[in-house]
This record gives structure tokens, sequence and C-alpha cells, in this order.
């Protein structure tokens, strides 16, 4: 899988030796730049824009959000939680299956909330009522799947065959429509606005007879609308549309879009040697700090990263005994050297959310930085309580 972020912005005059290693950094001032331009989409197109905390969670910049967004879209109970705690606005919470007895709470918390199949709804009917009841003024919707594949590697297409998430479109019948509020679909990771329209498309026809019936649609997320190539306009003309032929106001819950290009992963080299090529281990780990490396798989762009040089490349990987725990090659703008360090770019998102401990690999750091003021401030040191509560 290949990403198309990755650029520096002010991360480029950088002093990695500010902050501790390893650790996040984020630049507030990118945030704000992104947030502003799904804002300006969000308001030329009249719809409503969510912040997907599946994605980007760091609750420390939610008052930034708040500033620019309608609210958050979460995926189950403790992001419900949490979004109620410190976010503003609208909270969508969406989960392939709810457990019974955290659903009533989901609905006191959640604005929206959206089942995967028409069958777990019909059996949450009571706690729904009970809820209902409790004065909860929730809306109640339903995933979809438009089976229609857009994705580049099946294990992110939510649309791939056998998928669980969301339920068949062409299975959807009165009956089931006739209780919703609102319908959603998610089908994108990373895409701009072609794979959109075609999807829409795709499933226009099957849900055209119920225009009128539902209060909302929500697009889901995966739209990449703060990269630079991004059709902004073509898509705006298109909320625009869609708005007016199904009568329903339009939800979008960006993830990536968010924290594009915003934050780094900072780390040192702590050794090197050869094996055929030069290698060295750092104190980052994909299977601790970037899972997605390993799971999509893709290479994630290095700061200042040697590109055209004549150096050979260093195989760079983590501590642990994974032996699969290999981030890329590289040709390093550092000597491959103990005490050197390297960043990756565009780790704001879906990188801290992954985190874990495997082999007690310390947990980065989280700061938080502002490129217009310089102002640099840790949010978040994780220590070895950290590592010991999770267990038992």
């Amino acid at each position: 899988m290949e990403t198309r972020a990755g650029d520096p912005g002010a991360f480029a005059q950088f002093d990695l030796g500010r902050v501790d290693s390893p650790s996040f950094v984020v630049d507030a001032a990118k945030l704000r730049d992104n947030l502003r331009i799904l804002a300006d989409v969000r308001d030329r197109s009249g719809i409503k824009m969510l912040s997907a905390l599946k994605a980007f969670s760091m609750w420390s910049v939610a008052p930034i959000i708040g500033n620019y967004l309608d609210g958050v879209c979460t995926s189950g109970l403790w992001e419900a939680r949490l979004a109620g705690e410190f976010y503003d606005g609208e909270i969508t919470t969406y989960s392939a299956a709810y457990k019974p007895d955290e659903l009533g709470e989901i609905c006191r918390l959640s604005d929206h909330v959206i089942f995967n199949s028409p069958g777990q709804m019909a059996r949450a009917s009571q706690i729904l009522d009970q809820a209902r009841s409790l004065g909860g003024g929730f809306d109640v919707g339903l995933r979809i799947n438009p089976m229609h594949a857009e994705g580049e590697v099946p294990r992110y297409d939510p649309c791939a065959a056998y998928s669980r998430l969301g339920f068949p479109i062409d299975q959807l019948e009165d009956e089931h429509v006739e209780p919703l509020d609102g319908l959603h679909f998610h089908s994108l990771c990373e895409q701009d606005f072609a794979p959109l329209k075609r999807t829409w498309d795709a499933l226009k026809e099957h849900i055209e007879p119920y225009f009128g019936h539902f209060k909302w649609i929500n697009l889901g997320g995966g739209h990449h609308i703060t990269r630079d190539d991004y059709q902004r306009e073509a898509l705006i003309e298109f909320l625009i549309e869609i708005q007016e032929e199904t009568g329903a106001e339009i939800y979008l819950e960006p993830g990536e879009a968010v924290a594009l290009d915003a934050g780094i992963l900072v780390g040192t080299i702590l050794d090197s040697h050869w094996n055929g090529m030069p290698l060295a281990i750092t104190d980052i780990s994909a299977t601790c700090h970037m899972p997605d490396v390993i799971e999509a798989p893709y290479r994630p762009a290095m700061l200042h990263e040697d590109e055209d040089g004549d150096g050979e490349p260093v195989r760079l990987g983590g501590p642990s005994c994974l032996a699969g725990d290999v981030i890329g090659d590289y040709r390093l703008p550092v000597p491959c050297e103990p005490g050197q360090r390297v960043a990756f770019l565009d780790q704001a998102h879906y990188s801290m959310v992954k985190t874990n401990t495997f082999n007690g690999v310390q947990l980065p750091s989280i700061w938080l930085w502002d490129s217009e003021s310089d102002a640099l401030e840790q949010v978040k040191a994780f220590g070895y309580e950290d590592f010991k509560n999770r267990l038992s």
C-alpha cells in the first residue's frame, strides 16, 4: 500500500533533539490548517463534518478540533465516553456489534447510534425504548455495505468479499428502512473524490426509493480532503447535489484528513551491524508503534531521507523479538551510528491510537508543538506503571 502523505512541512526545521525518544510530536499549526480546510468544505457545502476518533484521539487537542468541526464519531463505549468528556458538538457512534450491557450508556452519550445489521437493532429494541424513556434524544441508523469495492488492499476495504462490516445493500428491504432515521456507509481508505462518486453511483439505485425518508446520510471516512491534490471543488458540488436529491442532511467523518502530515514519530538508532546489508535497530518499533507498517503493509516516509543519494540503504527495525519488526530500507540523513536521531512523517493518525507494549517496549511520549509560535509541550509520558497496569 502506498501512502500519498509525507510532506514534512514545518517539521523540516524541527530539532529532533528537543524531545525525548521515542516520541510523537504533533504540530498544532498544521492541525489547524487541516481543520480550516475541512471547515471550509463543510461551510460551502452545508453538511456536517465530524472527526473520527478511531484515527486520531489525542484529546489534549480536542478544543482545537471543537473550534472547527461539528463533533466526533466514535467506535464504541470507551470512545463515546472520551468524546463526552473532552469534545464539543455531536457524537455519532457505530460499532460492528454492541454489548447489550453497554448500549444504554452509548445511547445516553450519542446523538446517532448506528447498527451494523437490522437483526441487532431489532434485538436491541427494548434497550432503545428504555433509553428513550429516560430522555435519550438519539437517532438510530444502519450501516450498509455498498458492495462496490474501491480499496487498494482487501484488509482495509469494507466492501471486500465476505466483509462483516455493513448490511449488504442488495438485502435491504422496506421493513429494514422503516425504523431508521439515517443511513451510513464507509468504504474508502486514504482516497480522493472519484472513488466516493463511483461508490455513490453504485449505491444510488438501491436507496433512491427511500429518498425523503432519511433525516441524514453519513458518507463515512477515508476521504483525504486535506491532501493538496484532493478535488475539493468537485466534492463540494457533489455534496450540495446529493443533499438536494435525497432531502437528507449529509455527514462526513474524516479521520486521516484531520491529522494528515500533522505529526512525526521521533526515534534513536540504538545499534548497527551488517548481515548482507547495513542494519540498524531503533527504539521505534513497527510492531509496537506503527502496526500499519506491517498490517497494510506500507513504507513510512522519513524526514530528510537522502532518497537520491549514493549511500547504501539501511534496513531499520525495532527492538522487539519479532523477526518481522522491520520499518523499511532507507538512505539515512544521518550516519548509521548509535545515538543518531531519525523521524518518520505523517504519524499522528492510526499510529498513536494503535500503540502497544509487546515485549515491554516503551510507549512513545506525546508532544504538542506549534510551528507558528514554536511553543513545545510534553502532554504525556509513559513509564513502567503504564506497562504493568495493562497486565495482571
